[in-house]
């Protein structure tokens, strides 16, 4: 088996540069574009689903994103258990990203467009439809992709540094995903308001299927794996990875982190352009600053990881998120200029997002590893579904709770509470994660990774 060159990172992350460019879209404007502030609708934006309270506080929009995480969370088991049991000639994992990264890019695009102009019972269930065959399709490249991290990243050096690829193209293509106004803006005279946003969400979308496909045309699977297919059926190879106690402690942590998450990063587009009072296009520049300085804290991050383990840096970055989260809660408040006030939310929050963008995929590929060593069984593609799994029910309960908690109050204060509650969840998320043990998971890949008796 070969060993993965800086070459083969590249192509790996390009593919996530392509997919997190389309989940981005649909996380960051999805709200914006179907539940509109008055800033929105007086800019000329209109409205295409049911809005307000339909059922005990919930909206149409709400009930349609929690429904589609749920569908979501539910098929990645299966997925994760075809891919895994796979025996195609070309790999477990790449076959089905090439056949679904085109169809994934589309149906973004589709998401956006309702058959009605004007609110319709119609749009809502268009948009249900073509979301959940978004949150599937997505499901098909997105779980066999993160299942050959742990393929590809022999030891856990080697996953610090995949993780650390990964983030930065992840980071980048949800940079892009923010540019969505900006482009928009050129085409908004000539076609409108949604127009505007349906046509620059197919350039993102094309640019983000051809780099989904850099992958699935460069890597030769064979060449860097060689595992055994699982024979386990889905929901008995779901079950045993739940089994997994130190996998379970860490998936409890994850899931407060993904509400805590979901809700900010869906209330960011509305703390920038309701709160702090700056336009939608001062997203983009924003976020690229969040990333930017992310980035200039990757290889302190990886460095720090490898000599202080991964628990000890994410609790400490989910404590950080928190206090970000609270200050957020403040924002327009403070008596700051407003791109102070934005820019020194994008600058916190890039600290904790350069931990969090690396090293929770690295421990989810420890456990993995350290399972397989134990039981003899690979079920690398499980281990990210049954996280997936836990993060997608999170999310979930994030549009949930976001869309209802939004409405509550006058002048902004139900935004300023989402950003709070996000804060309590993701503190709650880190102390949860003081009870993994990473000593015991690194101990079983340590002794597994030494030579047996008679071997060289």
């Amino acid at each position: 088996m070969k060993r993965i060159t800086n070459k083969v990172l590249w192509q790996f992350a390009i593919g996530q540069l392509g997919w997190s460019m389309l989940s981005g879209i649909v996380s960051n404007w999805l709200v914006f574009f179907y539940m509109p502030e008055d800033v929105e609708l007086k800019s000329g934006q209109k409205l295409f689903i049911t809005q307000g309270s339909v059922f005990l506080g919930l909206t149409v929009i709400g009930m349609i994103t929690a429904v589609g995480r749920l569908f979501d969370a539910v098929t990645d088991p299966y997925i994760a258990s075809k891919s895994d049991r796979c025996r195609h000639k070309d790999g477990r994992r790449i076959p089905f990203m090439r056949a679904i990264a085109v169809p994934f890019a589309a149906i973004t695009v589709l998401i956006f467009v309702s058959p009605v102009g004007e609110v319709s019972w119609i749009n809502n269930i268009t948009l249900l439809v073509t979301l959940l065959l978004f949150y599937l399709f997505m499901t098909i490249y997105y779980t066999p992709y993160n299942a050959l991290l742990p393929e590809l990243g022999r030891d856990p050096k080697d996953r610090i540094n995949v993780s650390t690829y990964i983030s930065v193209t992840f980071f980048v293509g949800s940079a892009f995903s923010y540019l969505v106004p900006n482009i928009a803006g050129f085409f908004r005279d000539a076609v409108g308001y949604a127009n505007s946003f349906r046509i620059t969400i197919g350039i993102l979308a094309a640019v983000a299927a051809v780099c989904m496909l850099v992958p699935v045309f460069t890597i030769k699977e064979s060449d860097y794996v060689d595992t055994t297919p699982s024979e386990t059926p889905a929901f008995a190879s779901l079950a045993k990875t739940f089994s997994n106690k130190e996998f379970r402690k860490f998936v409890y942590s994850d899931i407060f982190y993904w509400v805590a998450l979901t809700m900010f990063q869906t209330g960011l587009s509305f703390y920038i352009t309701s709160l702090i009072g700056l336009g939608a296009d001062k997203t983009f520049i924003l976020f690229a600053t969040m990333t930017a300085m992310s980035l200039v804290f990757y290889a302190p991050v990886n460095i720090l990881a490898k000599k202080l383990g991964k628990k000890k840096l994410v609790m400490s970055a989910f404590i950080f998120f928190s206090l970000v989260f609270l200050f957020t809660a403040f924002a327009g408040k403070l008596g700051l200029p407003k791109m102070v006030n934005g820019f020194m939310i994008a600058v916190l929050a890039s600290i904790p997002m350069a931990v969090l963008g690396i090293l929770p995929q690295a421990i989810v590929a420890d456990v993995a590893q350290a399972d397989g060593i134990k039981t003899g069984e690979s079920r690398e593609g499980m281990f990210f579904a049954a996280r997936t799994f836990a993060m997608k029910l999170g999310q979930a309960l994030a549009m949930v709770l976001f869309t209802s908690i939004k409405g509550i109050g006058e002048n902004g204060f139900g935004l300023r509470l989402t950003a709070a509650v996000a804060a309590i969840l993701c503190l709650v998320g880190g102390l949860i994660l003081g009870a993994y043990n990473e000593r015991q998971v690194t101990g079983v890949i340590a002794e597994g990774s030494k030579p047996q008796e008679g071997e060289e």
